[in-house]
C-alpha cells in the first residue's frame, strides 16, 4: 500500500476532519481514506444502478428500432 503526506492543512480543517472521523467512529486517517475513495473511486454497486436508472429511465431514454435479421451466419470452419 502507498502512503502520502499532506502538508499545510489549515488548523480549522484538521479539527473538522477530526470531528467528522469521531462522528463516523474511526480515525482521521481512515476518514481521509474514505473521503479519497469516495472522491476518486468511481461509482459502483447501488450507486451505479441508481445513476443508470436516472440516466436511462423512460423520461431520459430513447427507443431504437432494431434492424430485421435476414438470416443467421454460418459457423466458421476451423478444420484447416
Amino acid at each position: 500500500m502507498a502512503s502520502i503526506t499532506v502538508r499545510n492543512i489549515d488548523d480549522t480543517l484538521k479539527e473538522r476532519l477530526r470531528v467528522r472521523a469521531a462522528t463516523h467512529g474511526h480515525s482521521m486517517e481512515e476518514e481521509v481514506r474514505q473521503i479519497l475513495k469516495q472522491a476518486v473511486g468511481g461509482i459502483t454497486g447501488a450507486g451505479l444502478l441508481s445513476l443508470s436508472k436516472n440516466l436511462f429511465s423512460a423520461n431520459n431514454g430513447v427507443d431504437l428500432d432494431l434492424p430485421a435479421r435476414q438470416h443467421d451466419r454460418s459457423a466458421p470452419d476451423f478444420s484447416a
